[in-house]
């Protein structure tokens, strides 16, 4: 059965909920009372991204997870404590970085036993939530960017991006920016550290994972 106008979800994006004046508190209470799609009715809290507003890095994943969700920022769960060892082991100060996601809202299913089944954003979620993006970049002023995950990546090369092809190797950000007023001088791409915690073959992964953050650090260095 088709669906009808009235069934679609609203989403007229995020932009009427982008404060003026742009600040860590502001940014975080619009990102909370945001409407821009659906997201918000089932999730518990909108998650802004955390960290100094002067970092030289931003990291970019891909939507809360459920303890993000519960408390509220991001990579609190056990893809944010691999992702901290895995900067560490990288050389990168964890303290040093802004961290954020694409979509700002847990998408979900309901499991059995309450269980809230992960379930990945699609493109319109993306596009409906980049003013945040947008807002965050213009903020934080970032030397660099690591894009953890293909929707990551997605929300800044656009649809078409992969990030096997791409993975590890510095990238020229897109010409024209994604609206933002700040341009980053480089961007790497990488996995997301929850495919790591996934992987069959973890080991090998994790060390994937480490060398395309070595990528970063060695970029920092070059910037400093």
């Amino acid at each position: 059965m088709a669906t009808s106008a009235s069934d679609r979800p609203e989403r007229p994006g995020a932009q009427e909920w982008v404060p003026e004046r742009l600040g860590k508190k502001t940014v975080a209470a619009g990102i909370d009372a945001c409407r821009g799609c659906e997201l918000y009715r089932d999730a518990t809290h909108g998650v802004p991204g955390d960290g100094p507003l002067d970092a030289a890095v931003m990291l970019v994943g891909e939507q809360p997870g459920d303890q993000e969700d519960r408390q509220g920022k991001p990579f609190v769960g056990p893809a944010g404590r691999l992702l901290d060892r895995a900067l560490e082991d990288a050389g990168v100060d964890p303290g040093i970085v802004f961290r954020t996601n694409a979509v700002k809202h847990f998408r979900w299913d309901p499991g059995r036993g309450g269980k809230r089944i992960h379930k990945g954003p699609s493109r319109v979620h993306v596009t409906a939530c980049g003013p945040w993006l947008v807002a965050e970049l213009d903020l934080v002023r970032p030397r660099g960017v690591v894009l953890l995950g293909a929707i990551a990546g997605a929300a800044v090369f656009g649809p078409s991006f992969r990030v096997g092809p791409a993975r590890g190797h510095p990238l020229d950000w897109p010409d024209g920016g994604i609206g933002s007023s700040w341009t980053p001088s480089w961007a790497v791409a990488t996995t997301h550290p929850s495919a790591v915690l996934r992987s069959r073959q973890r080991h090998e992964d994790y060390a994937a994972l480490v060398a395309d953050l070595e990528v970063a650090a060695s970029l920092l260095s070059a910037d400093s």
